[in-house]
């Protein structure tokens, strides 16, 4: 198949069993080549392309997607988690 592909993934990473080190990943992918991050430790985009370096200086100037995203750590991440080991821990 021809033409182009766009991702986006996002993950969270945690190796700690109370969540203390989760980490956010939200990640932008165009025809299989990462062009732009927002990682929770670093608190703002990071562009690894010429479209994804325009994008993060875009994104980074906006304070309210920078304060959304900044959350998804405990929104997103700690929430789910917590609701998947409450649900492993009653299985054992």
């Amino acid at each position: 198949a021809h033409g182009y592909y766009y991702s986006r993934w996002d993950k969270c990473i945690h190796s700690s069993r109370h969540f203390s080190d989760m980490v956010y990943i939200d990640n932008y992918i165009f025809n299989k080549d990462e062009f732009i991050q927002f990682s929770s430790t670093v608190g703002e985009y990071v562009g690894y392309t010429e479209l994804g370096v325009f994008n993060a200086r875009r994104f980074n100037s906006d304070p309210n997607l920078l304060q959304s995203e900044r959350a998804q750590v405990e929104t997103y991440c700690k929430h789910n988690a917590e609701i998947r080991q409450a649900a492993i821990a009653d299985k054992t």
